[in-house]
């Protein structure tokens, strides 16, 4: 094949797999046709998982699906298949488990080399052309020499890939106390970095669900040391090249230990949990650094992250073109001491001094990257200049290179609408419109709510997981359903419109019939109306994003609670006790599973504000940081349960309630928000 010859993959939406549909070698996506195909000829499957902002993905295709040779080898042996992790999970899940085994790590790209009918034999993550080349000539000589013994480590190993998420039944040990929890909180302080935050070493991930469960558990218990430690993640993080000082929007994670230098690119799942993170820090802790971070991360989602169909793209590139038109990481964001000087004249000495033009701030090659160490009003006692003025100052000089910032050749843009990430924004969004009084991202919220149930939402409940303006691409699995819900939620919680609520439970009916097993609370994260794969996985550790059973585990407990549902509320029990023993395990894997038991064991409120001045008379109580409370106002008489007999045409009254048992009325907003703060404190 010629090399500008477009394989299979010219045919597909993903931009991941379009990146190698020039490819000399013969990939095609993961279909059935293909994987019929291979067990009719026996032969080999190569299967490589990456995304588009993949920087080490970027550099196997250079050095070794660009080449000829490598091609050559590749298309007569095997049968290559290109997957988009962010399409794919369920492909993706299985066989980095299978890497995991065989390895002890992981990481993209992801190449396994597995049976005609799909089972794992070998795996690696990037290697150059001379070893990927000896290790595909070896397995495909074994294979043909001694298929018995591969096949028999092909079971061996698919059946250990079986148990890691098959949902295998664990033992009850019971919703965690109060005291096992401070036990397990205790057992974390150890790792923490009480310098920059977040855990000791590198690299380092910002973990937003791990924050927003600690951030809650230090104001419940009253655990200086717990509010310490978040405060510090957060501000730290705010401060690091990891945040994108000029443009707003956070990397994927930083790569040294002090939040500095980061892995460049940017993912919408991070910066829209951490939206909802800094927003709710901001009505904790009242730092006006944390809703500046939201005010300019929202900025950056609409500018750069904004789909021409309706929601919200995927992820910018680590790499970019630099001068010399090479891809290079990070190249779109760095600068060099000469550049900064002639750009900012007489302020660069101010500049330096704000964003560590200096060895501090040196990443290599006489290339920095911005990162503060300080605040403005400390810089400026430091300094001797006013704070107005020192502000106005940096201001300019962030405006002038983000003017020339913006003449550089752009960072790729995987423009694929994936819907679990924008539903994780849509919580993102309401947060910031709720916490920090941003009108512009709960407008954004609104409409992006309206673009998920009126484009993207079948009439029987159906998601998409990927779409691409607004037409469906690959059926959704149990992350979009839940990240949806929780989005929904969150926007009710905003705005009071009863649809969003009427939209969760549409999407809640719609899983408990696809997603359930026959003998398991836990659900399934592939639909039961989709080819099954080798496995069918349980998601129930959480990570850069919470599981999918966790949240939706949050989804039951709370629209239980709303519309008396009795069997959600003991389902989402029910799921939070098959992973009981699990948490005992790895309790910081399960952060999002800590954040439900609490909500039991501290009593869960929903409080609910009734009258004609509802909408007004509940700001304060939307404002304020409850995160042991579900907010419904409603300005008139609503015949969903939670207000049946509350409404009066005379009064606003406001109703503490737990699990539909409320207390007397109150009449004034301070009241009920004193009463809620105390019920949050009721661990200290």
């Amino acid at each position: 094949m010629d090399k500008k010859e477009a394989n299979a993959l010219i045919r597909e939406t993903s931009p991941y797999l379009l990146q190698h549909a020039y490819n000399p070698v013969h990939w095609v996506a993961w279909n059935d046709a293909s994987l019929t195909e291979a067990r009719e000829s026996d032969t080999l499957i190569l299967i490589s998982i990456g995304y588009a902002a993949c920087h080490w993905c970027h550099v196997m295709e250079r050095e070794c699906f660009e080449d000829s040779e490598v091609a050559e080898l590749m298309n007569t042996r095997y049968i290559p298949i290109k997957v988009d992790r962010e399409e794919r999970p369920d492909v993706d899940h299985i066989y980095m488990d299978a890497l995991q085994i065989m390895t002890g790590s992981g990481g993209w790209p992801l190449n396994i080399v597995a049976l005609p009918d799909g089972k794992p034999v070998w795996g690696a993550t990037y290697l150059p052309k001379q070893q990927w080349m000896e290790a595909l000539a070896h397995l495909a000589r074994i294979y043909r020499e001694e298929p018995e013994k591969v096949r028999e480590y092909a079971e061996d190993l698919t059946t250990a890939v079986r148990n890691v998420h098959s949902g295998t039944p664990q033992g009850d040990t019971g919703i965690p106390g109060p005291e096992v929890l401070q036990a397990w909180i205790s057992s974390w302080k150890g790792r923490f970095d009480h310098e920059y935050g977040g855990t000791r070493g590198a690299p380092k991930f910002m973990m937003p669900v791990r924050l927003e469960w600690l951030m809650h558990w230090g104001e419940a218990s009253g655990d200086p040391e717990i509010r310490d430690h978040v405060t510090t993640s957060l501000t730290r993080m705010a401060y690091g090249g990891l945040f994108d000082q000029l443009g707003g929007g956070f990397s994927r994670y930083s790569v040294d230990a002090r939040w500095h230098v980061p892995h460049f690119e940017k993912m919408l799942y991070d910066n829209a949990q951490l939206l909802s993170l800094y927003a709710r820090a901001y009505a904790c802790y009242r730092d006006p650094l944390y809703r500046e971070i939201v005010a300019v991360t929202v900025g950056f989602v609409e500018r750069e992250l904004s789909a021409a169909g309706g929601g919200y793209c995927a992820s910018l590139d680590a790499d970019s073109p630099d001068a010399a038109g090479k891809a290079v990481e990070g190249a779109y964001y760095v600068w060099t001491e000469s550049e900064l000087k002639g750009l900012l004249g007489d302020d660069f000495e101010l500049f330096a001094e704000a964003y560590s033009v200096n060895a501090f701030g040196h990443w290599e090659d006489g290339h920095y990257v911005l990162i503060r160490r300080e605040g403005d009003q400390e810089l400026g006692r430091r300094l001797g200049i006013d704070l107005a003025e020192l502000q106005a100052r940096l201001a300019k000089c962030r405006e002038i290179l983000f003017e020339r910032r913006d003449t550089r050749s752009r960072p790729g843009l995987d423009d694929k609408v994936i819907t679990s990430w924008n539903g994780l924004l849509l919580k993102g969004l309401a947060d910031a419109a709720r916490y920090c009084g941003l009108e512009t991202a709960g407008v954004a919220a609104t409409r992006l709510a309206t673009f998920l149930c009126g484009t993207l939402t079948a009439e029987d409940g159906m998601l998409p997981h990927t779409s691409k303006s607004g037409m469906a691409q690959v059926p959704g699995f149990l992350e979009d359903y839940a990240a949806v819900m929780d989005g929904y939620l969150a926007l009710y919680q905003l705005d009071g419109d009863s649809r969003w609520v009427t939209e969760a439970r549409k999407l809640c009916t719609y899983v408990l019939a696809n997603f359930s097993q026959d003998d398991r609370a836990l659900l399934n994260f592939s639909s039961g109306t989709v080819a099954p794969l080798i496995r069918q996985t349980v998601e129930t550790a959480d990570n850069v994003i919470p599981a999918s059973n966790s949240i939706m585990a949050g989804n039951l407990f709370r629209l239980g609670l709303f519309y008396g549902e009795t069997a959600w509320l003991e389902r989402s029990r029910a799921m939070l006790s098959e992973v009981s023993e699990a948490m005992a395990t790895y309790s910081g894997q399960h952060c999002n599973w800590l954040q439900l038991a609490l909500w039991l064991k501290q009593d869960f409120l929903e409080v609910v504000v009734a009258g004609p001045e509802a909408e007004r008379k509940s700001r304060t109580l939307r404002q304020a940081y409850l995160p042991h409370c579900f907010l419904a106002v409603s300005e008139q008489d609503s015949d969903l349960p939670l207000f049946e007999g509350r409404y009066r045409e005379d009064a606003t009254r406001y109703f503490i309630c737990r699990e539909g048992m409320c207390q007397a009325p109150m009449e004034t907003e301070q009241n009920a928000l004193e009463s809620l703060k105390l019920a949050l404190k009721l661990l200290n």
